[in-house]
């Protein structure tokens, strides 16, 4: 995922309704954490980028464990740079 676009982005990621908080010209990677997984995105753009992993395309089948890093390969914990204010708040 990239953001391209001037402002912060909320990428959301389900089912566990995890935010993570791209500033503009940011990357980050979303994948599963079981290797040789053959995982399709399903993605919604609005003010948000929602994101949904799913085995093999198939939407019964979703994917439950995933890693987010950035462009440096660093792990990133739900909530990265969540603006004060945003309305978000951890999942749970």
């Amino acid at each position: 995922m990239e953001n391209a676009g001037a402002s912060d982005l909320w990428l959301f990621i389900e089912p566990y309704g995890e935010d993570y908080w791209l500033k503009s010209g940011e990357v980050f990677a979303v994948a599963p954490e079981a290797a040789g997984s053959n995982v399709c995105f399903s993605i919604a753009v609005c003010q948000e980028g929602t994101v949904w992993l799913y085995e093999d395309g198939d939407p019964t089948k979703v994917v439950l464990e995933y890693t987010v890093t950035d462009a440096d390969g660093k792990r990133l914990e739900c909530g990265h740079q969540r603006p004060a204010g945003s309305g978000a708040t951890k999942p749970g």
